[in-house]
């Protein structure tokens, strides 16, 4: 297909997909659930008391509007490159046919890592909350269960990957909800079961030091990690290949799943900030369980315990997903073992999906064994990948649109276009590589950079000692 061209005809896409064995059978529901999964986790039900503490409660609503902000210009620049090339592989692709090859390589590998590191981390989570129940079973027993469980989700079908992931993720969506209703009613002076008095709207928002008690640079480092927090919501991207009518359900998907984040996100983290006295936010306990026990709901420890505990499965879950098609995508490109690109009858990648969850377990394993050498190396970079593969997509949506217009394309043209062009990408990118920057300010960071870079940089020296001699051969045998 040549660069720039507005899409795929419906035909196209057919003849590919066809060849392939892909099979389209997740619709905009599945997608927005997807990706609402990959995003609502630890980070919002655990890490959000942290983020309160360190910028004050207004500073953190500040923060969350500006993560908010991005991820809308990232998922909108995603949602033109998704419906232009619906494929398996999503923004690996994108970078591929876009910038170059060697980005596409760097990006699907820095992706890849970053969701094995998550599978680790996200087992050994949930297992440590099974213990609240079950103090008697090892944790690792619970990681090997949870593990089994995702497998045989995503090894079935597509389908039922989207289906099993729409269900765990309304769980904690429903949680959400349910934060936001009643604690925004106690706020406004309705709370029935409440055995202590709510402070009044706005009372918390004013803190003894003021309104940002760490000052500017405290929002700042918090706004840094909402970045990360906001992670995930580009999985629509890496289903786009598995996906019913593309041209209509990704954009749906998209414009969907920023309002929902915007609403839960920044509606939770208000109700929170506004609930949860400044001097108690902290990561001791998680600021849902405390407004839940506020309210008078019975159990809410062990609600909210749950309701984590299927949170990280559910991102799990996504995570898997996304490392067995990054794999299937680069074998297909021809830039990693053949045997990954192999599909079962069902469409399913399934050596994909086994060496993805090996991966997972190979990081559970050194999450144990070594963890602050191996393990600490492997988080870093999953924590530097996430802003990595933003600036990719807004580099590649550039670089796309920039090349459909200078081959004389129109944006009329355009079945989904991101709008601000070239503003919004630029913007986008900008402000990715200032959230780099800052990291480098913040010693519990930093060790992102330290270890981030130097991988991106083997991945690009790898691929043009490997690829770019193979293509090189055979241009001169030719």
């Amino acid at each position: 297909m040549a660069l720039g061209s507005p899409t795929l005809t419906t035909d196209m896409q057919e003849q590919q997909h066809g060849k392939r064995g892909l099979r389209r059978s997740m619709e905009a529901r599945h997608l927005v659930m997807i990706a609402m999964g990959g995003v609502i986790g630890s980070g919002l039900f655990l890490s959000s008391g942290y983020t309160i503490a360190q910028a004050g409660p207004l500073g953190a609503i500040i923060a969350y509007l500006i993560g908010a902000a991005v991820v809308y210009m990232v998922m909108a620049c995603l949602g033109e490159l998704a419906v232009a090339y619906p494929v398996s592989g999503a923004f690996h692709i994108y970078a591929a046919r876009s910038i170059g090859p060697a980005t596409g390589f760097a990006t699907a590998w820095l992706y890849w890592l970053c969701w094995a590191v998550a599978l680790g981390s996200e087992f050994t989570a949930a297992g440590l909350l099974m213990q609240r129940w079950f103090p008697e079973v090892d944790v690792w027993i619970w990681c090997l269960l949870f593990a089994a469980i995702l497998f045989t989700l995503n090894a079935i079908s597509s389908r039922v990957f989207g289906e099993s992931e729409f269900w765990f993720a309304l769980i904690k969506v429903s949680a959400v909800v349910g934060l936001i209703v009643l604690g925004g009613a106690a706020l406004l002076g309705f709370h029935p079961l409440a055995q202590e008095d709510f402070p009044a709207l706005g009372e918390n928002l004013m803190t003894s030091e003021g309104l940002f008690p760490n000052g500017i640079t405290g929002v700042l480092i918090t706004t840094l990690a909402v970045f990360y927090a906001f992670s995930g919501s580009e999985l629509i991207g890496v289903a786009a290949g598995e996906t019913s009518n593309p041209a209509v359900n990704i954009p749906k998907a998209m414009r969907t799943t920023v309002i929902r984040l915007l609403i839960f996100f920044v509606g939770a983290i208000a109700v929170i900030a506004g609930t949860v006295p400044y001097g108690d936010a902290s990561l001791q306990e998680s600021p849902f369980v405390t407004v839940f026990s506020q309210l008078g709901i019975p159990y809410a420890a062990d609600i909210m315990n749950f309701v984590i505990i299927t949170a990280l499965l559910s991102a799990g879950n996504c995570g898997l997903f996304s490392c067995a098609r990054m794999l299937f995508s680069l074998a297909d490109e021809g830039h990693a073992p053949k045997a990954l690109g192999k599909l079962t009858k069902r469409g399913i990648p399934m050596a994909a999906l086994c060496v993805s969850m090996l991966g997972g377990l190979a990081s559970l394993v050194s999450s144990i064994v070594a963890p602050t050498t191996v393990y600490l190396v492997l988080v870093s970079i999953a924590g530097f990948a996430t802003v990595g593969v933003w600036m990719s997509i807004t580099a590649s949506h550039f670089f796309h649109r920039r090349a459909f217009l200078k081959n004389g394309g129109r944006n009329e043209d355009l079945a989904y276009k991101a709008p601000l062009f070239p503003l919004l990408p630029i913007a986008a990118f900008l402000l990715c590589v200032i959230s780099l920057v800052g990291i480098g300010f913040d010693p519990t960071q930093a060790t992102a950079l330290y270890f981030g870079i130097p991988f991106v940089a083997a991945c690009y020296l790898y691929f043009h000692l490997k690829y770019a001699r193979q293509r090189f051969g055979q241009e001169t045998v030719q």
